[in-house]
């Protein structure tokens, strides 16, 4: 499905500002943005989109489920193309970098410790904070 398509199956109409965010988002090199990051790239792309037209664009995309957002310790939003399959986070204190991963087992144990409560699990994230491996080599060096 073209991106034209797939913006008006939410109901939204195929803008240039909408266009280009989703194109951002889809071939871009990082998978997690924050607005500031799409709005860097459209800078760079000598883009007149301005930065209220991206955090609007992006809160849109979110409410029509083609991203998904999570905060992180920086308090930023972090913007991701929502793919339908969960994963959870590794966080990097040190440049921000942001890992994604999926266990099944620690998935597994969840459950078991939400039923042992007598919960009901709806949803979840978990993110996961260090260095990543550059950051723990630099650290290393120190």
């Amino acid at each position: 499905m073209g991106n034209i398509d797939e913006l008006k199956s939410t109901g939204l109409k195929a803008t240039l500002p909408r266009l280009k965010i989703m194109e951002i988002f889809q071939k871009g090199e990082l998978r997690h943005m924050t607005a500031e990051d799409v709005f860097r790239v459209l800078l760079l792309e000598r883009s007149d989109i301005g930065l209220a037209t991206v955090y609007r664009v992006l809160t849109q995309f979110e409410q029509a489920g083609i991203l998904s957002r999570s905060h992180f310790e920086s308090g930023k939003a972090v913007y991701e193309l929502n793919e339908g399959r969960h994963h959870d986070h590794f966080v990097c204190t040190s440049c921000g970098k942001v890992d994604e991963f999926f266990d099944a087992e620690i998935e597994k144990r969840q459950q078991i410790v939400a039923k042992a409560k007598g919960w009901t699990v709806q949803d979840h994230a978990m993110s996961l904070y260090g260095l990543c491996a550059d950051c723990s080599k630099q650290a290393g060096k120190a």
